[in-house]
C-alpha cells in the first residue's frame, strides 16, 4: 500500500471519529477573517474542516466578556435546538499540537463509556489533575481535573448544556462560571488543543495577553501548567532540594 492510500485511510478514520460529536462550532468575531483562515487551516490539518460550523459574532459594544459569554451560550442553544447530545465548541485562535487519531479515539471511548462526565477539555489550564486510576475505564490519557480557565476546545453533554443555558450573563466571565461546575470535569492528557499567539480581542486582558506572549504564549504556558499539575510533588521536591543546596553553600562559605 502506497503513502497516498495510507493517508486516505487515516483521513477516513479521523473523519469518522469527528462524526461522534453531534454539533461542532467555532466562534469568531466577524471581522477577524485572519483568525478564521488560520482556524480553517488548523481544522483541515486534523480532518475536521468539513464538520465545523463557524459562528460569526459582532463585537459586543460595551463588554468583551459579555460578548464571549453570550457567544458560547448561543452555540449551546443552537446545539440543543438541533437535538445534539454531545457538542464540541472551539474558539478561532485554536491550534493543534500532539494530535493523533489514537488520542482522539481514547477521548471518544471515554465519553462513550463514562456516564458521569459533564465537561471534557481538549486543552485548558487546570488547578489540579488526577489520572483515573480508581475507575473501571481508567487510562493515563484521561485526567479528572479541577478546571481553571480557557475555553478554546471543550465538549459538553446535553444535561450540562441545559444547565449552562439557564445561567444568563450576570457579570461573571464564562470560564469563571464554568468553575462552578463541580465534578465530572475531565481533560485529555497530553492535551492537543491550544490557543495561538494571535493578539486577543478582549480589551480587558491586553496587558496579560502581552505578558503571556512575551513568555512564549499560551501554548507554552498550558504545557507547563499541565506538566506541573501532573508532577507537582516532584517539581516542588526539586525546588526545595535546590534551595537547601544554596543555603548549605551559603552557610558553608560564611563559616
Amino acid at each position: 500500500m502506497d503513502n497516498s492510500q495510507d493517508n486516505n485511510l487515516v483521513n477516513c478514520q479521523i473523519s469518522n471519529q469527528w462524526k461522534f460529536f453531534d454539533k461542532i462550532f467555532c466562534i469568531s468575531v466577524d471581522d477577524r477573517t485572519d483568525r478564521q483562515q488560520q482556524a480553517k487551516a488548523q481544522f483541515k490539518s486534523v480532518g475536521l474542516l468539513d464538520f465545523v460550523e463557524f459562528i460569526l459574532v459582532k463585537r459586543h459594544p460595551e463588554n468583551c466578556e459579555q460578548g464571549i459569554y453570550e457567544s458560547h451560550l448561543f452555540c449551546i442553544k443552537k446545539a440543543l435546538d438541533a437535538g445534539a447530545n454531545t457538542t464540541l465548541i472551539f474558539e478561532d485562535d485554536i491550534i493543534f499540537n500532539r494530535f493523533t487519531p489514537e488520542t482522539l479515539e481514547v477521548c471518544i471511548n471515554f465519553l462513550l463509556s463514562d456516564t458521569n462526565w459533564k465537561l471534557f477539555f481538549m486543552g485548558c489550564l487546570v488547578r489540579k489533575s488526577n489520572v483515573l486510576t480508581n475507575k473501571k475505564n481508567h487510562t493515563p490519557s484521561i485526567l479528572e481535573i479541577e478546571y481553571r480557565s480557557l475555553t478554546h476546545a471543550y465538549v459538553l453533554n446535553k444535561k450540562t448544556s441545559e444547565k449552562i443555558l439557564e445561567k444568563k450573563w450576570d457579570g461573571t466571565a464564562y470560564d469563571e462560571m464554568l468553575n462552578t461546575i463541580n465534578g465530572g470535569v475531565y481533560a485529555v492528557y497530553p492535551s492537543f488543543a491550544f490557543q495561538s499567539n494571535s493578539p486577543t480581542d478582549n480589551k480587558n486582558w491586553l496587558k496579560l495577553d502581552k505578558f503571556r506572549r512575551y513568555f512564549g504564549g499560551l501554548e507554552r504556558i498550558q504545557k507547563i501548567n499541565e506538566l506541573y499539575c501532573r508532577h507537582k510533588i516532584c517539581v516542588i521536591s526539586v525546588h526545595v532540594f535546590i534551595i537547601l543546596i544554596i543555603l548549605f553553600l551559603f552557610f558553608w562559605t560564611m563559616g
